[in-house]
């Protein structure tokens, strides 16, 4: 199962790169949206159903998240950020449905900035948990290779997406984080498969 939700969360992360890239290509460049709307750079109709469907990115993300939470095993510490990196997400899928009632208001106005704090709680909260969870992996030592590195690199973009917010370089700060999501979620796919073998070897010796 648990390898099924890092396939899941692969396929969210593919999905979040390829968006983003989308639209720092094809839709920036011609959209004539005031840089100053929350809707930038789509209008309000277009932005009503990209926020479900950059909703549905975060489910599939999540999937993912719960793969890394079962991929730390009995590490403790791992687990704790893995879980707080899953928080992280699920406010990010819920700032999603919050911006749809504010498409059409300045940056300036309450609502965008409350929304934008709601975010940028969700980004926070994904990043601490990556760097908590890829320290701890890092000095456990249960992950080898490029693997172990996985979830701190996450973690890092996911730090430096908080500069990067409020930036005309966010598109492409997110097409950057989906390709570390990417990577971390290939990180723990093999990892899950190691996990499911060791406990088949604990059942054999149980019986």
């Amino acid at each position: 199962m648990n390898r099924k939700l890092a396939v899941i969360g692969l396929v969210g992360a593919v999905l979040t790169t390829l968006s983003a890239v989308a639209i720092a290509a094809l839709i920036e460049p011609a959209s004539d949206v005031s840089d100053e709307m929350w809707s930038y750079p789509l209008t309000t109709d277009a932005f009503v159903p990209a926020s479900i469907l950059y909703a549905v990115f975060h489910l599939l993300v999540l999937a993912g998240m719960l793969a890394v939470v079962a991929a730390m095993g009995h590490n403790r510490a791992g687990r704790i950020g893995a879980w707080i990196a899953t928080a992280g997400t699920f406010v990010l899928f819920l700032a999603e449905f919050a911006s749809i009632p504010i498409a059409d208001q300045r940056l300036d106005d309450t609502g965008p900035q409350l929304v934008g704090a709601f975010f940028g709680l969700g980004v926070a909260l994904t990043a601490i948990g990556l760097l908590v969870a890829g320290v701890a992996v890092l000095r456990s030592g249960q992950w080898d290779g490029w693997r172990r590195y996985a979830p701190l690199g996450a973690g890092i973009w996911s730090l430096v997406m908080i500069g990067l917010s409020m930036t005309s370089a966010l598109s492409i700060g997110v097409a950057i984080y989906g390709v570390t999501l990417f990577v971390l979620f290939a990180a723990v796919y093999p990892q899950d498969k190691a996990t499911s073998t060791e406990a088949r070897l604990r059942a054999r010796v149980d019986h």
